[in-house]
């Protein structure tokens, strides 16, 4: 039997749950698809409850990590097969290449000299970024990383020869020996592509939640400024929709917890940083549980964020790149037609695991989150759970790693 647990995942709930195992005494090893640990919150702004930026609690956890010998983790990584019983599991793991030193050195000279850029994957497409590069100045680990299919002749040549660099670099596989497992395999913002009718994708001047966070974000694509996609001009006027595709039998069929709250905080972004500009907020039900209330009553106190109860039927664009939103006030029972400079979709979180080719033995539900697998020594942590907050998701991990600690010493 292993005394060793496997985190399948290093966002916030993963890198909680394999820092609790493992500073009870236990070997930890965390696999993580993309090149750095963090998950979603790296991406943020700012996350509830204190509203502070994800290098405070990311860089916490990113020590502890440092400090503790008995945590391994192994980036741009997945599992891919899974064998053996509750108790004594081999895990097989592909492990991508980096094509960059196994230490951190400080490649952004480097990276600033090669011409091929592509298209920003951490910033939602809003920016570009070179092949060789960190996603944000915190990333952990510390390393660049090569996206050898950007690279461009004349930067592979550029290349050729660096001591720090290494192109001929190959994927390879491992086996781990783990006695359970915590799944922390998270979210993703549902395919804004699908709302064709609230602007997505036809509309300039309509973004997503997460994109608004990385355009509030000091090292996102403006550097913090909230401007339009299309000019680059401070937006006076701005529309959160709420609901974007959730609580829909038709996208996700329930609520994601969270929408409410983060559109909120966007709304503080938009008047703290933008003089007199206005946001209107449309909603079906405005959900901020326990504390948070604070919050919305701030808001609506501000004079400046005003809330319709009423869903939004269609976004289209309009002359001087504004978009026209057409909705209902069902308070007033009336048809609304507004325009605006900005538009915001509130899109659900959908988790990662609904895209299916999952390798581990997990029961997932109509939605694609796990109901289930306990009883095989496999705890689910995080928002593969269910809609969480960071601050519910970092509970969820402790769980996840004390019940697998039960397993591992036959409890």
């Amino acid at each position: 039997m292993s005394s060793a647990i496997l985190v399948v995942g290093g966002g916030f709930a993963g890198l909680t749950a394999a820092i609790e195992a493992a500073e009870l005494g236990h070997d930890v090893y965390i696999v993580e698809k993309t090149p750095f640990l963090g998950g979603r919150v790296a991406q943020l702004n700012k996350y509830f409850p204190k509203l502070c930026p994800p290098s405070c609690g990311l860089e916490i956890q990113f020590q502890r990590i440092r400090n503790n010998p008995r945590i391994k983790f192994f980036t741009l990584a997945e599992v891919t097969s899974l064998s053996g019983t509750k108790g004594n599991y081999t895990a097989k793991v592909t492990i991508q290449p980096r094509y960059t030193a196994a230490h951190a050195v400080d490649l952004g000279f480097f990276a600033s000299a090669l011409e091929g850029e592509t298209s920003n994957e951490f910033d939602f497409g809003m920016s570009t970024r070179k092949a060789l590069y960190k996603s944000a100045p915190f990333a952990f680990p510390s390393r660049y990383v090569l996206d050898a299919e950007a690279l461009t002749a004349s930067d592979k040549a550029k290349l050729a020869g660096n001591k720090f660099v290494n192109l001929n670099d190959e994927p390879k596989t491992i086996e781990l020996n783990v006695g359970a497992i915590v799944v922390a395999t998270g979210w993703k913002p549902y395919d804004v592509t699908n709302l064709k009718n609230l602007g997505a994708g036809n509309v300039a001047n309509c973004i997503t939640n997460m994109q608004m966070e990385r355009l509030a974000s000091p090292y996102g694509p403006t550097k913090g400024k909230i401007v339009r996609p299309t000019d680059q001009v401070a937006p006076k006027r701005v529309c959160f929709v709420q609901c974007a595709g959730s609580r829909d039998q038709n996208h996700l069929n329930y609520c994601s917890y969270i929408c409410c709250m983060a559109s909120i905080k966007q709304c503080f972004y938009v008047v703290e940083s933008v003089p007199d500009a206005i946001c209107d907020v449309y909603y079906i039900d405005l959900r901020t549980p326990g504390r948070y209330i604070k919050t919305l009553d701030k808001a609506r106190a501000s004079g400046r964020v005003n809330f319709i109860k009423g869903k939004v039927a269609n976004v289209e664009q309009i002359e001087g790149d504004r978009c026209r939103v057409q909705a209902e006030d069902a308070v007033r029972g009336e048809k609304l037609t507004m325009d605006y400079d900005l538009v915001v979709l509130a899109t659900g979180m959908q988790p990662s695991l609904s895209l299916g080719n999952c390798p581990l033995p997990l029961p997932l539900d109509e939605d694609g989150f796990v109901t289930g697998g306990e009883e095989e020594g496999i705890f689910t942590a995080g928002c593969a759970l269910m809609p969480l907050d960071v601050t519910r998701s970092a509970q969820t991990g402790t769980a996840a790693a004390l019940k697998a600690v039960q397993t591992v010493e036959g409890r």
